[in-house]
C-alpha cells in the first residue's frame, strides 16, 4: 500500500477545502427554485356559514341519535338563540361552537367513538384516522356541505339497516319492552294449559308482527311456526321447542338487544370505505363463511370459530397461498397445556397421532403433526398474514359443522367445503386447475400454491344484523364483545351510547 507523507495530507486537507468553497459558491450562485406552495386552509371554527348551512348541520345534529349517538351529545340546543344573537361576536362564536359540534360528530360517524389504545389486543381490524377539518373546509367552499354529510357514515347496506332496526328496538323499549318466560319444562308443540304458552305467545307478538294474540293456551300449528322464526332469528336449532337456548334467547332484554346493535354499528365504523368488491368474510360469532365475487356472494358455508377463551381475532389481510397436505407446527401452548398430558397419561398417543418432536437448537423442540388423514389441518391450510397466527383450514373432524353452535377451535378457522374454496381460489392460474389440485392432494406430498390472485379476507364480529325480510338477527355475544365496547364506549369517547 502506498505511504502517506505529511505533504500529501495537507495537499488533501487543501483540495477538500478547494472543493467545499467551489460547491458553496456553486449553491449559492444556482438559481433560487421554490417548492410549491401548498394551499393555505383556514382553521374549520373561522369559515363564515350561510343561514341555509347552518340549517343543514343543525338538521344532521338533531339527527345523530338514528347513529346511535346520544341525544344530547351533538345537540346544539345550548347555541341555538346564540346564533340569531344581534351581536356578531356573539354569532360568530356561536358558528365556531357549532362546527365544532359538526367536527366532533363527523369523526365519530366516519371512524367510530372509541379511542385507540381502548381497542382489545384482538380488535385487529381499526379504523384509520381520520381529520374532517380540511374536508369541512373544503365542502363549504364548494357549495357541497349536504354530500359531504351523506359521505360520513359506511356507505353499507348492513350499516343503514342496523339504523333501522336500532330505531324499532327502542319503539320497543319505548313501550315497556317484553316480559321474560318464566323457566319450566321444555314447551313443546300439542302442550295445552301451560299459563307460559300465552306469555310465549306475547313474548313473540312483539317482535314479530303476524303472530296473532288469542291468550290461549294451546302451542298449535300458528305459535310452532311463529316460533321456528325466532330461532331462526337467533341462529338456533328451529325445532319448534321451547327449550333452554329459545327460552334464554326469549329473555334477553331489549335494552341489551339495543346494545349488541349499538356495537356492531360501531364494528362497521372501522371497515374501510370500500371493501374489494372479491373477498373472504368470516362471521366469528355466527360461525359462516362466504366468498364475494363482484361484491355479490357466489360461496357460503359453515364454519368452526375459536371457542371463548381461544377468540379468532377480528382482522383484515390477504391469502396469497394455499398450502396442500399441510403438516401442523403445534403451537407451545397447545402442546403444553393439551397434547403433552395426553402422552404422559397415554404414553404412545403422539407416535399413534402422528406427531413428532422436532428439535429447535439448544435443548428445546417443538411438535409437528405430519401431513396425512390424521392432520389436524385436514388437506388444505389458507394462509394470509396476521401477527395473531391464525389462517382458514380443513379438518378432519366433521362433527361439528352438523351443529347450529360451532364455536370449538383455538382460534383458527376450520371450513365445512374447503376444497372448493381452493378450487375456485386456483381457478386463475393454468398450473393449478381442479384435476392438478386433485391430483396434488392425492399424492400426499405438501406442496404450496401461490395464488395468481391473491384475495382479501376480512374476520368480524357480528351479533346483530338484519336479513333481507326486514327482520333483525340476534346471536349469541360469546366473547362478551359487544358489552366491553358499549362499556369502553360510554367510558370515554364523546357521544358515547
Amino acid at each position: 500500500m502506498k505511504s502517506w507523507t505529511k505533504r500529501d495530507a495537507l495537499l488533501g486537507g487543501a483540495l477538500s477545502l478547494f472543493t467545499l468553497s467551489s460547491a458553496v459558491a456553486q449553491i449559492q450562485n444556482a438559481p433560487l427554485v421554490r417548492a410549491p406552495q401548498q394551499p393555505v386552509i383556514p382553521p374549520p371554527t373561522s369559515v363564515a356559514l350561510r343561514p341555509d348551512q347552518v340549517d343543514l348541520l343543525l338538521r344532521t345534529l338533531n339527527q345523530a341519535y338514528t347513529h346511535g349517538f346520544e341525544s344530547v351529545a351533538f345537540a346544539p340546543d345550548a347555541i341555538l338563540p346564540l346564533l340569531s344573537a344581534r351581536d356578531a361576536l356573539t354569532r360568530q362564536g356561536a358558528q365556531a361552537q357549532l362546527i365544532d359540534l359538526t367536527l366532533r360528530y363527523a369523526k365519530a360517524v366516519r371512524t367510530g367513538r372509541l379511542a385507540p389504545d381502548a381497542f382489545l389486543n384482538d380488535w385487529g381490524l381499526r379504523p384509520l384516522p381520520y381529520d374532517p377539518g380540511p374536508d369541512f373546509v373544503q365542502a363549504v367552499a364548494q357549495d357541497r356541505l349536504g354530500p359531504w354529510l351523506d359521505s360520513l357514515p359506511p356507505p353499507y347496506t348492513g350499516y343503514q339497516t342496523l339504523r333501522k332496526g336500532l330505531a324499532t328496538y327502542r319503539d320497543i323499549a319505548a313501550k315497556g319492552g317484553w316480559k321474560a318466560i318464566p323457566a319450566g319444562e321444555a314447551l313443546k308443540p300439542g302442550a295445552t294449559g301451560d299459563p307460559r304458552i300465552a306469555a310465549l305467545e306475547a313474548r313473540l307478538a312483539v317482535e314479530d308482527a303476524t303472530v296473532a294474540v288469542d291468550g290461549a293456551p294451546v302451542f298449535d300449528e300458528a305459535l310452532q311456526q311463529a316460533l321456528m322464526r325466532a330461532q331462526k332469528r337467533f341462529g338456533l336449532n328451529p325445532d319448534a321447542s321451547l327449550g333452554p337456548a329459545t327460552l334464554a334467547a326469549l329473555n334477553v332484554s331489549v335494552e341489551r338487544r339495543i346494545g349488541q346493535i349499538l356495537a356492531n354499528m360501531e364494528r362497521w365504523r372501522w371497515l374501510p370505505q370500500q371493501l374489494p368488491a372479491d373477498r373472504i368474510q368470516v362471521n366469528i360469532a355466527a360461525a359462516v363463511m362466504s366468498v364475494f365475487h363482484d361484491d355479490a356472494p357466489n360461496l357460503t358455508m359453515r364454519a368452526v370459530t375459536g371457542r371463548p377463551g381461544d377468540e379468532t381475532p377480528m382482522l383484515q389481510s390477504t391469502i396469497h397461498s394455499i398450502v396442500l397436505n399441510p403438516p401442523w407446527n403445534v403451537p407451545s401452548s397447545i402442546a403444553a397445556k393439551e397434547l403433552w398430558p395426553k402422552e404422559r397419561a397415554n404414553p404412545g398417543y403422539l407416535a399413534r397421532n402422528d406427531f413428532i418432536v422436532i428439535s429447535t437448537g439448544e435443548g428445546t423442540s417443538r411438535l409437528q403433526q405430519k401431513a396425512g388423514p390424521k392432520a389436524a389441518l385436514g388437506l388444505v391450510k389458507f394462509d394470509f398474514d396476521n401477527p395473531y397466527g391464525v389462517y382458514l383450514h380443513d379438518t378432519p373432524s366433521r362433527s361439528k359443522f352438523a351443529s347450529f353452535s360451532r364455536l370449538a377451535s383455538h382460534g383458527c378457522v376450520r371450513l365445512e367445503k374447503p376444497i372448493p374454496l381452493a378450487k375456485q381460489l386456483l381457478a386463475s392460474s393454468p398450473d393449478w386447475q381442479p384435476d392438478v389440485v386433485d391430483a396434488t392432494i392425492a399424492a400426499g406430498k405438501t406442496v404450496r400454491a401461490q395464488l395468481a390472485q391473491p384475495i382479501a379476507v376480512f374476520l368480524l364480529y357480528w351479533t346483530a344484523y338484519m336479513t333481507p325480510d326486514g327482520q333483525m338477527n340476534f346471536r349469541d355475544d360469546p366473547y362478551g364483545w359487544d358489552s366491553v365496547l358499549v362499556q369502553r364506549i360510554a367510558a370515554g369517547a364523546p357521544g358515547s351510547a
